[in-house]
């Protein structure tokens, strides 16, 4: 087996490293996964996103019967965000009921966040301990843009 030597994509960090701005960000999304809506799958997400303006809307997910009529615990801060008249945003932070691994956006949300920009990305455990640290760039390198298509 050979040795890879692309370099690696994220850091792993102690929570107590971070900014204040971010702890608070990553604690906004550990308390908006306590209010998923997940009757069938029982897999919590919570997710937060930081404004420019420093402000911090969260979201959690929410189940359907018919599974992909749910939506991500991502679209759903976004969404919050946005319907408070917020569209400049600098980081996001997603936690699931994840204890042995990080879970990352989905391909769809991957692709939906990247409207906004090359935000910072942060994955936490529930407990907060360890935290993945990437941006959306290197996640989705090549995202689907304006310049993909014409009008």
């Amino acid at each position: 087996m050979a040795v890879s030597n692309e370099p690696k994509i994220y850091l792993i960090q102690k929570m107590k490293s971070l900014d204040k701005d971010i702890q608070t960000l990553l604690q906004e999304a550990v308390d908006a996964r306590l209010s998923s809506y997940s009757p069938y799958s029982k897999f919590k997400v919570g997710a937060a996103v930081l404004c420019e303006d420093g402000t911090i809307y969260r979201g959690c997910n929410v189940e359907n019967v018919s599974y992909p009529v749910g939506i991500c615990a991502e679209k759903t801060a976004f969404g919050n965000a946005i319907c408070s008249g917020k569209n400049k945003f600098k980081a996001v932070a997603v936690i699931a009921n994840q204890e042995k691994c990080f879970t990352p956006p989905c391909g769809a949300c991957r692709q939906f966040i990247s409207e906004f920009g090359e935000l910072d990305l942060y994955l936490a455990k529930p407990d907060l301990s360890d935290v993945l640290v990437t941006n959306l760039k290197d996640i989705l390198p090549l995202r689907f843009e304006t310049c993909d298509f014409t009008f």
